[in-house]
């Protein structure tokens, strides 16, 4: 499965994502994120999507181009542990619109726990 996520400002967040990407086995990994979010650094293989801050709906249209033709399969695990919530719906919506179906994932104490 291949795992998607956006990386907002609030680097307190970043080790969520760290920890989701360390602790899956992901056919590929697609981060997205704005011109600060370019500063997030792992030791493991990644694609950075850069996309601006704008209104819903061009954030939206601009990660739903950039996303076509990256998602190989038909369904995706999400996280959306980093990010407000403009951009999560941006995303979302985005995915759905492509279309892929999404799995929601996040570390816990227990590992990785699909929802």
């Amino acid at each position: 499965m291949e795992l998607v996520a956006f990386l907002g400002v609030g680097k307190g967040t970043w080790g969520q994502i760290a920890g989701v990407m360390n602790h899956g086995d992901w056919e590929n990994i697609i981060i997205l994120g704005d011109s600060f979010a370019k500063q997030f650094n792992i030791k493991k293989d990644f694609e950075f999507i850069e996309v601006s801050s704008k209104t819903i709906i061009e954030l939206r249209d601009e990660i739903l181009k950039k996303l076509k033709g990256r998602i190989n399969g038909t369904e995706v695990a999400l996280s959306i542990a980093s990010g407000d919530g403009k951009e999560h719906m941006a995303l979302i919506s985005a995915l759905l619109s492509l279309p892929v179906g999404i799995r929601f994932v996040v570390l816990t104490k227990d590992g990785l726990v699909f929802m």
